[in-house]
């Protein structure tokens, strides 16, 4: 019985391999007129992963918000399906090239590879990032996938691979892209960031909308497409561009927020993360909803809210799909010693929908802003860490009671998802509570720092402390130190208190289903 088990095997791999060697002589065989120009090129191309690298670039500089997270999922897969066929497979199947002898000599690669042909690692790397990408945004997945496909046939049609090594090398790449999202939930997957709906008025021509543009939020001044496209979903919509004629941003805004709240409408931004907390403050006083357009260099806030597009902050306008959301709040003190919750002799406060912090951060910002102009984003940001690795001190401060020394302090607006102790995403905007991060100074910190970050430490250590409260109380801090809340950096006072107001703003927001009306209003965290 187990002889004839064995031969049953030994003619099916038989079978599978003369059927595997016949398309491949029939492709070979085969005239590909249009495909001559073209499909060698793009297989070598595709070697090192260097045509996905360059198109995750333009994804990344060209697709907003959705095309930088589909850019970073297609190279997180790619990257994990080389590893697997690189030390797996070709290490546990040692399987031979074709013979070239009926391949045309026009379709040969200059250089043949000598590893195992099985599997493909370019099919694999192909589908990898392709799918991986589609996991994210379909539309860009979409135009991938002719691109992915063709680099495949690629390597059958210049005779470098079998069809069998090209299909398990996709199916392997497509595998690793469903393992990361396995390990890192793509956006479908995740939970609405925001507590529950509430009513808002609808306003599907956007009679009653007052919106402020900022067409140079960011290092680098913004197109004026966002107006455009506003004025063609939203065609009442009061539209008011910013610039220097116009005032200061702030006064703008609390005029837009004021003529809103006297016609019952809403209150639009558009513009990075630096302008949209400009509009929280009158938003606040007048009491008035807020529409958050993405329209800036960083778009943090509106990314976690769910808005990554102009279109879908004006589909969750048109039908009133809106949610309440926190507003973080650091209010200085002219007594430190009073207690956290005492409001007499409190100034003016300063208001955060995302992050706020002290030490290390606010001197990156100050960095980045002021070299990006010059180098871009990415450089600049590169050039502050070396720099603050370089020459930052610690600060010192009394936080809530305790004296401590530090390299940064930073208060998070809602408890953060973190890739190691980087803080990435919330999951909900109003769970009344504050994500305090804080890296102590001391022997040998920042390199002790670094490798709690690189292997992902995120519990209670001498070096880094996180906790989730709903205040913090921060006295004695030095003259001249600066603190940063959303992007802003100004100086900070010598004391201030740092709290929230829960589920005081009320935000636009497309919602991807109707909420369980059989379920609580409020759920806990």
């Amino acid at each position: 019985m187990a002889t004839t088990a064995y031969r049953s095997v030994r003619s099916l791999r038989s079978l599978l391999r003369h059927a595997d060697h016949a398309v491949f002589r029939q492709v070979a065989v085969r005239s590909w007129p249009a495909a001559e120009p073209v499909l060698p090129r793009l297989s070598r191309a595709a070697n090192h992963g260097l045509l996905w690298g360059g198109a995750a670039v333009g994804m990344w500089a060209l697709g907003g918000a959705r095309g930088r997270r589909a850019a970073v999922r297609g190279i997180a897969s790619l990257a994990l399906a080389s590893a697997t066929v690189n030390t797996l497979g070709k290490g546990a199947v040692r399987r031979s090239r074709p013979v070239l002898d009926a391949v045309p000599v026009i379709r040969h690669l200059p250089h043949q590879p000598l590893t195992s042909s099985f599997p493909s690692g370019h099919s694999a790397s192909a589908a990898a990032f392709a799918a991986g990408a589609a996991l994210e945004s379909r539309g860009w997945g979409s135009a991938l996938a002719p691109v992915a496909f063709s680099v495949a046939f690629s390597r059958i049609y210049t005779g470098v691979h079998y069809p069998s090594d090209v299909l398990v090398g996709a199916a392997l790449g497509v595998t690793a892209a469903f393992a990361v999202r396995g390990l890192v939930p793509s956006r479908d997957q995740l939970p609405p960031p925001a507590r529950r709906q509430v009513d808002a008025p609808a306003l599907p021509d956007g009679d009653g909308l007052y919106v402020v543009v900022n067409p140079s939020s960011g290092a680098q001044p913004q197109l004026l497409d966002p107006v455009r496209q506003l004025k063609s979903l939203l065609p009442q919509a009061e539209v008011v561009l910013h610039d220097e004629k116009s005032g200061p941003l702030p006064e703008v805004l609390a005029a837009a927020a004021e003529d809103a709240a006297r016609k019952g409408g809403v209150l639009g931004v558009c513009g990075g993360d630096g302008t949209v907390n400009a509009a929280v403050e009158p938003a606040l006083r007048y009491g008035v909803p807020l529409l958050v357009l993405p329209g800036g260099t960083f778009n943090h806030f509106a990314s976690d809210l769910g808005v990554d597009t102009v279109p879908d902050a004006c589909a969750a306008l048109a039908t009133g799909q809106a949610v309440r959301v926190d507003v973080g709040r650091v209010t200085p003190l002219t007594d430190p010693s009073a207690a956290a919750e005492a409001e007499a002799g409190a100034a003016e406060p300063a208001y955060f929908l995302n992050t706020f912090s002290l030490g290390a951060y606010p001197e990156l910002v100050r960095h980045r802003e002021h070299w990006s102009p010059r180098i871009g984003g990415p450089a600049a940001t590169l050039l502050g860490i070396a720099r603050i690795l370089r020459t930052a001190h610690p600060m010192r401060a009394v936080v809530n009671g305790r004296r401590r020394a530090m390299w940064l302090l930073f208060a998070g607006n809602g408890v953060y998802r973190s890739l190691g102790i980087t803080p990435v995403r919330r999951h909900d905007l109003a769970d009344g509570l504050l994500d305090i991060r804080i890296a102590h100074a001391g022997r040998l910190a920042r390199t002790r720092l670094l490798a709690t970050a690189l292997v992902g430490g995120v519990a209670r250590t001498r070096t880094y402390a996180a906790a989730h409260v709903p205040r913090l109380l921060v006295s004695s801090l030095a003259e001249g130190t600066r603190m940063a809340y959303d992007g802003e950096v100004v100086a900070a006072p010598r004391a201030f208190r740092v709290d929230k107001l829960p589920e005081s703003l009320t935000v636009y927001r497309p919602l991807a289903a109707p909420p369980d009306l059989d379920q609580p209003e409020h759920s806990g965290t």
